[in-house]
Formats: structure tokens, sequence, C-alpha cells
């Protein structure tokens, strides 16, 4: 948990799990604000709407989806694979707690920026590598061994493992998971689609990214979802540069969403990354009117998560894994990106 003033508002980032942390961009759009204070509590917990007995209680748990698909459900998690002493490990691995997003921005030097894009090239494989396993019948815990075998034989630790007592390498986010799914035994299944989110931590920084993958024969309708939020990704990303507004990017991500009738999920948020994994500067998804410019040398990730129907999240008794209320389908994409004296580079494009 990182505090940079007692009365800043409180956001969740793209990977702080059922955590308060704070940022030092005010946001008065979401929940309850206090206009005296400025404050907005947006601490996001397993009831967050009310709904998650009903969803997940026994009656429930094999209800079709659209008359195709069940309804998400946890499997069995397998126990926390082990990394080799040699491997640098950052410095919340085994703390239990997220450090949260850190305050201040990060730009790098010329070192720096080497360092990012070692690391955001090795995140951009291991992705892909990723990708070509999703098939019917392989677990999401076969793609996590996989994954976490990759990182740790090019010399990288993953990220995400230990990160406020995550228990695994990857996030593997299936068809309603908005983010944070954890890899279990459900085998993937025809018609399935799935977000996999890489970070690897190489030489001191952590590069980040995330695509979603069609299992099988996809539908058009999740078809279009996830072109429409990998689209959304990339016209984002191409009006970065610096003295650029961060709000802009909502807009743009907004703007798209709503032309397609999709929601924007606005609990969880892009951000600075680095030597740190989650750094300012805060990046909202949605129309907002924030403060904040992009600055030359800087890097920080954009991940927007659009839904086909309810954009409110609903977490699970693991205090991670957050699937669309409705069980709508949800997909996302994210790049880590470095500001430019002529725009971004996306640094996790292999």
């Amino acid at each position: 948990m990182a505090g940079v003033q007692s009365l800043q508002p409180r956001l969740i980032s793209s990977f702080l799990g059922n955590h308060s942390i704070r940022s030092t961009q005010p946001l008065i759009h979401l929940f309850r604000f206090d206009l005296g204070r400025r404050h907005v509590s947006m601490q996001l917990s397993r009831t967050f709407s009310g709904l998650t007995n009903l969803l997940f209680n026994r009656r429930n748990e094999d209800e079709i989806i659209d008359g195709k698909r069940k309804r998400l459900r946890p499997g069995n998690v397998s126990p926390r694979r082990p990394v080799p002493d040699h491997i640098t490990k950052p410095p919340y691995v085994d703390s239990f707690k997220a450090p949260g997003i850190s305050s201040g921005l990060e730009i790098h030097d010329k070192k720096g920026i080497e360092c990012m894009r070692a690391s955001g090239r090795l995140a951009a494989k291991v992705r892909e590598y990723a990708g070509t396993l999703v098939k019917p019948g392989v677990t999401t815990d076969e793609i996590d061994e996989a994954v976490h075998n990759m990182i740790i034989e090019n010399g990288a630790y993953p990220s995400p493992l230990g990160y406020g007592g995550f228990p695994k390498s990857v996030c593997t986010s299936v068809n309603e998971c908005i983010c944070h799914g954890i890899p279990d035994s459900r085998p993937l299944e025809d018609g399935d689609i799935i977000n996999i989110d890489v970070t690897v931590y190489l030489n001191g920084y952590h590069g980040d990214t995330s695509a979603t993958f069609f299992c099988g024969n996809v539908d058009e309708k999740a078809k279009k979802l996830v072109e429409v939020t990998k689209e959304s990704l990339d016209k984002a990303i191409s009006i970065c540069g610096p003295g650029v507004e961060y709000k802009k990017i909502g807009k743009i991500i907004h703007d798209l969403a709503d032309k397609h009738r999709y929601g924007v999920v606005r609990q969880f948020v892009g951000h600075g990354v680095g030597s740190v994994f989650h750094a300012d500067p805060v990046v909202l998804h949605f129309r907002n009117n924030e403060a904040g410019r992009m600055v030359l040398n800087q890097t920080f990730t954009i991940e927007p998560m659009l839904t086909i129907g309810s954009r409110n999240p609903v977490m699970w008794d693991d205090n991670w894994t957050v699937v669309t209320e409705d069980a709508s389908l949800s997909a996302q994409f994210e790049h880590t990106i470095l500001i430019t004296k002529d725009g971004a580079e996306i640094l996790t494009n292999c």
C-alpha cells in the first residue's frame, strides 16, 4: 500500500487485487465522493455488487450463459512453483502485501530505456508463446507452468508470483473474467476466449503486457468484442506523445466502446511501470477530466477492458478473480509504451 497524502483518493490498479492504494490523481467520478475532502473510496470487495452468493452458489454453478457456455467457476489451484535462487526477485516477493502504486513518475535514462526494451521484448515473446498453447482441453494451470518455465529459462522473474500473495506466475482470465484470473485445473473449452496477462522482471525492470486469444471455434459476437478491444488499445497508443493529456486515452477508448455499445470497466487502470511494478501515472480508460500530461522517456501501460454486457465487477472469494456481474464476456489487451520525441514506442511487441 502506497500513501502520498492522507486525503488522496484510492484506485484499483490493473494488478492490485482486493487491496486499497493511493494515487496522486484525484478521481471524482466513482462511488463515494466527499466534496469537502476530495476523497473517493474504491476498495473492491467480493461483496462489491451484492451478487456473489447469488452468482456462485451451488444451484447456479452449472448455469448456461447465452445458451452455449457454462458460467465460469473455480478449479483446483496447484502449489506455488519454485524459482531458482539465482533469479533476481522484486522486493515485494514473499511480503504478501501489495505495495500499491508508487508516487512520482519514473523518467528513464539511456540504460533504463534499454532495460525496459529488453523486459518488454521478453514479456511479448512469453505472451505469444502462451497464446500458442490455447487449445480445447488445455488447462490454465498448464499455461502457467509453461509461462513460468520460459520466464525462468530467460533469467527473469514472473512478476505476478507473490505479488500481494498472488499464487501464480501469470493471469489467465477466461470468458466473463475481467482480470486477475488465477490459473487452475479448468480445461479450456471450444469457443472460450482467454486473456493472458504476462509480466516479467528482468535486470531490475518490469515488462507488462496482455492479449486475448481465441480457443477453437469462437462465435462472431466474441470475435467482435476482442477485435474492438484490440482496436481501442491501438487507437489510444496512436495519440500518445510528449505533452499529450492522459485523459485523451480514456476518451478515445470510451468513444470506440460507445460506438459498439460495449461497457468500459472503470475500476481497473493502466499505470506507470519500470523498476517498480505499479507507479504513477494512473491511466484511466474511460472519459475523465483528470489533469496530467505525458513526459518524454516515461513508460506506462494502457490496458482497456471492454464488456458485452454489464461493466460492473464481482470478486470471487480468492480475493483476485474479477468477473462481470451478469457473466457477459469481457476482453482486454495491454502494452507497455515508452514516450519518445516522435510519439510512443510499443515495448511489448515481438
